[in-house]
């Protein structure tokens, strides 16, 4: 399958090398700025790799004709490209968030159906191993009824990553700390807590980042249809270098904590049942000396298979939906004052103000 990577930037690292490994053909790579794509060749030891490049995606679309996009550019952009591709019959994977507006969205999804192609959404803490332990305990009802789930991501973010690009820190383009940073904990509190939510409260605020219009900090709580309590606090305050992202599960028969960096690390795990307990054992985890963990290399290999095999495709354009309507409803939440009811059938970050 033909492959192509459109935007070269911070995150496109943790794309290239997979998108081999998987035994996709990489034809080519796209970015505004060329001089990004040798960067991204250098950092993955790829500078062999014979490839065409380009710095208009409608053009390398038109001319390589790829079976399969990766979208890893700004995230304003995220829909705008990957509806191009769906609309001819690409299939694609894009970074999250997968839009910056309901209403897009859900064009990505329905595009996609129409013409056939997969939508795949990277929302790779899904596929952590540390999550993947959570989730089977969950399956096998080992929590008993589930009382609250809690999302803490205490982060660190300067002005000199804000200065990597024009876009970052903007409504237009970007989206605050819960969008950029804290969607992959959200994502995991509706994974753990449940799909469906009644309604969600929240309140954001720009306290150490004065040149930037959205939020360092967020805060509030989640009402799940079935009666679980999610509890959120998210901020890129810290000082001079990340602290944790911490999630803890409390029900009735088990108490689990994933903390470390990025919720990678299983700190607490207690349980009444002991087979829940004697999961445990087998938990190891390959080391990872990043933020990102090491789940891209699984987002890849089950997007190939759901292609080759037309198994279904767990982390799906509803399932970048979901974790995008979490963020969108704090937003309108704080905008409006109060409670917001899910589901939302419109809300853009561009409709936002601090």
């Amino acid at each position: 399958m033909r492959y192509a990577l459109i935007g070269c930037g911070r995150i496109a690292p943790q794309h290239l090398p997979f998108a081999l490994e998987s035994g996709f053909d990489v034809v080519a790579l796209c970015d505004l700025d060329d001089g990004a794509i040798d960067t991204l060749l250098t950092t993955t030891g790829l500078t062999g790799l014979q490839v065409q490049r380009f710095c208009d995606y409608r053009q390398m679309v038109e001319q390589c004709a790829p079976d399969v996009v990766a979208v890893t550019t700004d995230s304003g952009s995220h829909s705008e490209i990957a509806l191009h591709c769906l609309g001819r019959g690409i299939s694609v994977l894009v970074e999250k968030p997968m839009a910056l507006s309901i209403e897009d969205a859900d064009k990505m999804i329905a595009v996609a159906e129409e013409q056939g192609v997969l939508l795949g959404v990277c929302q790779q803490n899904r596929l952590n191993d540390a999550t993947l332990l959570v989730k089977e305990a969950l399956d096998r009802g080992s929590f008993g009824t589930l009382s609250h789930v809690s999302v803490e991501v205490r982060w660190w973010r300067d002005a000199s990553y804000y200065e990597q690009a024009p876009w970052r820190g903007t409504w237009e383009k970007d989206g605050g700390a819960l969008m950029n940073q804290c969607i992959h904990g959200l994502d995991l509190m509706r994974l753990f807590a449940g799909a469906e939510i009644r309604e969600v409260s929240g309140l954001i605020a720009n306290r150490l980042h004065p040149y930037l219009e959205v939020e360092d900090l967020g805060v509030g709580f989640v009402r799940f249809a079935d009666g679980v309590v999610g509890t959120f606090e998210g901020t890129t305050n810290l000082y001079e270098k990340n602290l944790e992202e911490r999630i803890t599960l409390i029900g009735e028969q088990g108490t689990v904590v994933l903390g470390g960096e990025a919720a990678q690390e299983i700190e607490v795990w207690h349980f009444k049942d002991p087979e829940a307990m004697a999961l445990l054992e087998h938990f190891n985890p390959a080391p990872t000396d990043s933020v990102y963990g090491n789940s891209h290399r699984r987002v890849y290999h089950r997007f190939k298979e759901a292609l080759e095999s037309e198994r279904p495709l767990e982390l799906d354009g509803h399932c970048g939906r979901g974790a995008l309507e979490l963020v969108l409803a704090i937003y309108k939440s704080h905008l409006e004052g109060g409670p917001v009811a899910l589901p939302l059938d419109s809300f853009s970050t561009r409709q936002m103000h601090l």
